[in-house]
């Protein structure tokens, strides 16, 4: 297994991003090599102290595309930025999969430029997983696409089962599809012929989901374009924060709320790990010839960790080959 860090690519980086893959390289089974993409000398001030893994290499590159950059452009100008020679190495056949934290629409743009999307894939996508009730949750897509095909909607249904089942392991992972209304009758027109061809495949398809079935419990793959999906990821993003914020200020407004807080404090550290995207690590982009996590921009070590082992996860369930099997399936229904 050989796993290509963009060790360039994020709020923290290269420290917590050379940290954490170091570490996966360490602990790991199954980690043949562990290439870390960037600038020399940043990554080696950046590595821990002591030995390293045998397994670990820097490989150089010398730019850096950064997070505001114009993705499509940033590629195509800085070709040896991180992020490009990190996908390089899934081209050339050096690595098996790709992590990066840095600018999304650069890693999806490098990702589907250089590796292509799957032969029987119209747009890759990425998609999220998220806490619920029960059993996380998989968003799909959150944000490659903005504007999509109902043939689209119904490949990421595909991808997302088999990303659910593969790796969440949820045997048999239920599908809505993301609308204004829980009757076939609501939506726009996309919505409306997506929902037709779900019907008609063979997957676990529930029928239209609203914002408020996502984090009940009810399924475990929600089908939206990218636009959307982003605006959903985002917005939870955001409402998880303020609800963190507006509980530690009401618990510290007393002496005996302070008591109550102290109480309480394993389950809310609970709540809170089962909130906590780097837990994940990472969200795939599904559909490409290779395997791609992209992390969040905030990434911490701990969430680069767990990036290398969806990473290594998705190389060992072979998630290209069942996505091409389901989605087969799915349009010969």
């Amino acid at each position: 297994m050989r796993i290509a860090v963009d060790a360039m690519g994020g709020d923290y980086a290269p420290r917590e991003i050379v940290d954490g893959a170091v570490r996966a390289a360490r602990e790991l089974p199954h980690i043949d090599r562990l290439y870390l993409v960037g600038r020399e000398s940043a990554i080696r001030a950046a590595l821990p102290r002591g030995p390293q893994p045998a397994s670990v290499e820097i490989v150089p590159a010398a730019e850096v595309i950064e997070m505001q950059e114009s993705p499509a452009a940033a590629v195509r100008r800085k070709r040896d930025s991180s992020i490009a020679r990190a996908v390089d190495l899934v081209k050339e056949g050096e690595a098996d999969a790709v992590f990066s934290a840095g600018n999304t629409g650069a890693v999806v743009a490098a990702t589907t430029l250089k590796l292509r999307p799957l032969e029987c894939v119209e747009r890759p996508a990425i998609a999220a997983v998220l806490p619920s009730i029960g059993e996380p949750f998989v968003l799909i897509d959150a944000g490659a696409n903005p504007e999509c095909s109902p043939r689209m909607l119904a490949q990421f249904a595909a991808m997302g089962v088999v990303y659910a089942r593969e790796i969440l392991g949820i045997a048999t992972p239920r599908v809505g599809l993301l609308s204004i209304g829980g009757e076939e009758s609501k939506g726009n027109v996309m919505t409306r012929e997506t929902l037709g061809l779900l019907k008609r495949s063979p997957l676990h398809f529930q029928g239209n989901v609203e914002g408020h079935d996502l984090f009940a419990g009810a399924v475990h793959v929600v089908v939206c374009d990218g636009f959307v999906g982003n605006v959903v990821l985002k917005t939870s993003e955001s409402a998880a924060h303020f609800l963190g914020q507006l509980l530690r200020q009401e618990l510290t407004r007393s002496p005996g709320r302070k008591i109550g807080a102290l109480l309480a404090r394993p389950a809310l550290e609970a709540v809170r790990q089962r909130g906590d995207p780097a837990a994940y690590g990472g969200a795939p982009l599904l559909g490409v010839n290779g395997v791609c996590i992209v992390g969040h921009g905030s990434s911490s070590a701990r969430a680069a960790f767990n990036a290398v082992r969806a990473a290594r996860d998705a190389v060992e369930h072979r998630i290209n080959h069942l996505i091409t099997e389901t989605i087969g399936r799915v349009e010969a229904a």
